[in-house]
């Protein structure tokens, strides 16, 4: 009774998005007394203003390829007139619905959820608005990252992937600047639906830290599409004018849009929320400093997700929330383990992967060997379409361990999910070889490779 009365709850989340909703439900399901607050709305950047309502475009999206595709199955030619606001309006109901069944699922837990602003005041104390004081004997920090823009004049005049989701209309003629996830993705979006796409990167090839040859794959995919790609290439001006945007480009060309995206990266959200000054430490990005158990330098106050910049990606921040769930409220230690990760790209085509990339296998294991393959898939071949698909496995030679599993075609994100169970249990090649495909498939490609790549030639630089 003492420990009951010492603070207001045993918890208290600063953040409600997927990872601090999923740690705070859980907490409150073994009994804890937790707090939350968000001064947006409840869901975070993956419900409102990222990964679902970006996936409802790629839908909506994909039906062009469909409606094309059809005719060299039979169907009469017609392409249905598509309205942008219709898809922007019913994506935004459905943002609204998931906003309230994330709102249901923490007061079905018994959570109490305070829609303001939280700031530290001390390792135990948040101060929320109207100056209301909350106590909790463990804080968790949960606020995620937000986009952010370079320095460029004329900058004010661009707009991020926050603002995409909300575009009156479908630009005719888009620049987006960046060549990560988010890039990729709003170009594939507005590209299939008719818009003039032009992507600017500062690297030789898109999707920096993923496998060579996925980089390489869907560069030739985008470029196929009529995506237009400058590698080493930054944007030095942006103009408004009478006709649009005038951008202006490190390499002397002049580009005319009528938008231009910026999606160079995001910074976690940590301004204002007191943490340095109660001697939480972050790094020079802004982002929290846990350990192996997302604690911070404050014994008390835990860190997860984006905020922490380690791996950002929702199922990761759902994870390490439940771990920590379990570990300060159910007597079940459990932390993260951050390899083996699959994550996708919902680009057109979408990318999936899990493991190492070759990369990184041959520094880290040494003699590795490469099994790839590229097709035409058999629904691409009565539609007329030239989309090829790539896949890629990595394998450790002396252990006959399988690393990674890469791939660019149609249904990647689905396959590699499976994919990421076996390598996740140390399956070897040879486990997938004596593996059955399904037939006809895609994915039974990945257990019918048997030719090896050659050797790559070492080079001056290597």
């Amino acid at each position: 009774m003492r420990h009951m009365a010492k603070y207001d709850f045993d918890m208290f989340t600063i953040g409600a998005g997927s990872g601090g909703v999923a740690s705070s439900r859980r907490a409150g399901s073994y009994g804890a007394r937790v707090g939350i607050c968000e001064e947006s709305r409840v869901g975070g950047t993956c419900v409102i203003r990222g990964c679902v309502p970006k996936k409802l475009l790629v839908y909506g999206a994909q039906f062009a390829d469909a409606f094309a595709d059809s005719v060299g199955f039979g169907w009469e030619p017609h392409m249905p007139k598509f309205d942008w606001r219709t898809l922007i309006a019913n994506k935004d109901v459905e943002i609204d619905r998931l906003n309230g069944i994330y709102k249901k699922l923490l007061a079905d837990s018994k959570v109490a959820l305070f829609e303001s602003h939280g700031r530290l005041i001390d390792p135990h104390t948040v101060e929320l608005g109207g100056g209301k004081r909350v106590t909790a004997e463990t804080i968790l920090i949960a606020t995620g990252a937000h986009p952010v823009v370079p320095d460029v004049p004329g900058v004010e005049h661009a707009i991020t992937s926050n603002e995409a989701f909300h575009l009156e209309a479908l630009p005719r003629r888009i620049v987006i600047v960046g060549g990560g996830y988010i890039a990729v993705e709003f170009a594939g979006i507005f590209a299939t639906l008719g818009a003039e796409v032009t992507l600017i990167i500062r690297g030789d090839d898109l999707l920096r830290g993923f496998d060579d040859d996925i980089r390489v794959a869907l560069a030739l995919e985008m470029r196929a599409r009529g995506i237009t790609i400058h590698p080493r290439c930054h944007v030095t001006a942006i103009e408004r004018t009478r006709a649009g945007l005038a951008i202006a480009t490190s390499q002397g060309e002049a580009i005319s849009a009528d938008q231009i995206m910026y999606a160079t990266g995001r910074r976690p959200n940590t301004r204002e929320l007191g943490l340095a000054e109660i001697g939480v430490r972050l790094d020079e990005k802004g982002a929290v400093a846990v350990d192996e158990w997302s604690r911070t330098a404050v014994p008390n106050i835990y860190a997860i997700g984006d905020v922490t910049d380690r791996l950002n990606l929702t199922p990761v921040a759902i994870a390490e929330g439940r771990a920590l769930a379990e570990t300060l409220f159910n007597d079940n230690p459990m932390n993260v383990d951050h390899e083996t990760v699959p994550t996708a790209v919902f680009s057109q085509p979408p990318v999936g992967t899990v493991g190492l990339t070759e990369r990184a296998a041959r520094a880290r294991h040494g003699a590795v060997d490469v099994y790839r393959t590229r097709f035409k898939p058999m629904k691409n071949i009565l539609a007329g379409r030239d989309e090829r698909t790539m896949m890629k496995l990595v394998v450790d030679r002396a252990s006959d361990r399988v690393l990674g599993c890469h791939m660019v075609g149609a249904d990647a994100p689905e396959i590699i999910q499976g994919l990421a169970i076996a390598l996740k249990c140390g399956a070897t090649k040879r486990q997938f070889d004596r593996t059955i495909g399904i037939h006809p498939s895609a994915a039974e490609e990945f257990v019918t490779m048997r030719e090896k790549a050659p050797e790559p030639v070492a080079t001056a630089a290597d």
